[in-house]
């Protein structure tokens, strides 16, 4: 009943701060769209430019300005975030640059929801998670990118489908896509290939690569597991839910699925393989990634589940080959888009945001989507990019990407609902729970499914 409780006051004190409309921009002034509507409203200045012409010098920035980008790109990027903010510095002479690492997307998250609340110290430009679209979208922080795009005549259409519906909310571009990813199985092709495995491609398969894939020593303990699941974010296991059948959000929006006998099934059968010794379940713990990682590294694990975004940072500390193969599926195969999208929050002035669009154009040019491609393990996100030259040697560079290729369709929005990050703590909680501790499968689940419902029918 406490974590209820608590969980439900963590939700109307984050509703409040990012519906908060105090304040002014980063100037100390109300933020005012080129339409005549102010960005207090959630975007509805967009509704303005739908009912007249947009005028492109309305976004043209016209005197010098120094602006802030926040971004949550670790000390394995800088080399690339300093190259690229560098280079946008010198390729013009009116717009300065300024990144700054802010933490891990909630840290970010945390720091732009109270900038948002107070109306002053906004960054110009962020990096957000793609879950936080929707909350931002419904909380009016991120400005409607949509009269941006028509007065200059950017090409959204070239981003994946996925990834472009994954930057909107209701309807609304708030969004672009940035730094996208996706849930993949990296594996040891080293070891599987003396092992005689083939990395499974469905639910069903599972069973036989679990038992195969586990090392064990004389005294029954572990010595290599299959796979290691992540239990840190719920992204990582959600899949295989969805791509059984089981909705987290049923159609009503109020109600999931979590606790009904599929949902309770998949999660026995992985409670089973903790218990047989084949995976264990990381938790929640600050250092479950890391651990994880390690083990891999070290040849205790034959794969793990994760994001593909490591994949540069994966091959650098591994002395194997690292494949990539898709994660299992059962009735569908879909997966979910990772990383983040760039947004320009609506309460700096005018000017500011002009500045911001220039920078976030350049950030998602095909040729700086190339150089993030190669300095990370991120993915191309322009589907021409795919067909150049400079697509087709990323891919000979990095083959194990050939499983993401294969499977761009297959990639869709993650989950949108302004009660969803509560729920995916709900989520993790419970499952950490119940598989850490053995606990009882059917009763974890339904006391999950009670307590996201408590939060869906809140929001």
């Amino acid at each position: 009943m406490r974590k209820k409780v608590a969980l439900l006051l963590a939700a109307v004190m984050v509703a409040g701060a990012v519906s908060g409309c105090s304040g002014g921009g980063s100037t100390g002034k109300a933020a005012v769209n080129a339409g005549g509507a102010s960005s207090d409203n959630g975007g509805d200045g967009a509704e303005a430019s739908e009912a007249a012409p947009v005028d492109p010098a309305n976004y043209e920035v016209t005197e010098p300005i120094t602006i802030k980008w926040w971004h949550a790109l670790e000390d394995q990027y800088s080399a690339t975030v300093d190259k690229v903010v560098s280079d946008f510095n010198n390729s013009q002479d009116l717009i300065t640059v300024e990144a700054e690492y802010i933490g891990s997307y909630a840290k970010l998250n945390e720091a732009l929801v109270a900038a948002h609340a107070a109306g002053t110290d906004l960054p110009a430009l962020t990096v957000a998670n793609t879950p936080y679209v929707a909350e931002y979208g419904a909380g009016g922080l991120t400005e409607d990118l949509t009269p941006y795009i028509e007065a200059s005549g950017y090409d959204v259409e070239d981003f994946g489908d996925g990834m472009i519906e994954a930057a909107k909310y209701n309807g609304k571009q708030v969004s672009l896509p940035f730094l996208i990813s996706t849930q993949i199985m990296y594996y040891n092709k080293d070891m599987a290939d003396e092992m005689g495995i083939t990395m499974p491609t469905t639910w069903d398969e599972m069973d036989a690569f679990m038992e195969k894939g586990t090392k064990k020593a004389a005294d029954g303990t572990t010595e290599v597991y299959a796979t290691i699941i992540p239990g840190w974010d719920q992204w990582y296991f959600e899949t295989f839910y969805l791509n059984q059948g089981v909705k987290i959000i049923n159609d009503d929006q109020v109600t999931t699925d979590l606790g009904d006998e599929k949902a309770v099934a998949i999660a026995q059968k992985i409670q089973d393989w903790c218990n047989a010794g084949y995976t264990y379940w990381t938790g929640t713990a600050e250092d479950a990634s890391s651990n994880m990682r390690q083990n891999f590294i070290s040849g205790k694990a034959l794969s793990v589940v994760h994001t593909s975004s490591l994949y540069n940072n994966y091959v650098d500390q591994c002395d194997f080959e690292i494949g990539m193969s898709w994660l299992p599926g059962a009735d569908t195969k879909n997966q979910e888009i990772g990383g983040c999208v760039l947004l320009i929050p609506s309460k700096n002035d005018q000017a500011t945001k002009n500045a911001a669009w220039q920078f976030l154009q350049y950030l998602c040019s095909k040729e700086v989507n190339m150089t993030w491609a190669e300095g990370t393990g991120y993915m191309p996100t322009r589907k021409s990019v795919l067909e150049t030259e400079e697509g087709k040697a990323f891919l000979e560079k990095k083959p194990a990407f050939q499983a993401i290729f294969d499977n761009l369709d297959l990639i869709y929005p993650r989950i949108q609902h302004k009660g969803w990050s509560q729920l995916a703590t709900i989520w993790k909680n419970i499952m950490a729970e119940v598989m850490m501790e053995n606990g009882d499968v059917p009763a974890g689940m339904e006391q999950m499914a009670d307590e996201i419902n408590d939060v869906l029918a809140d929001a």
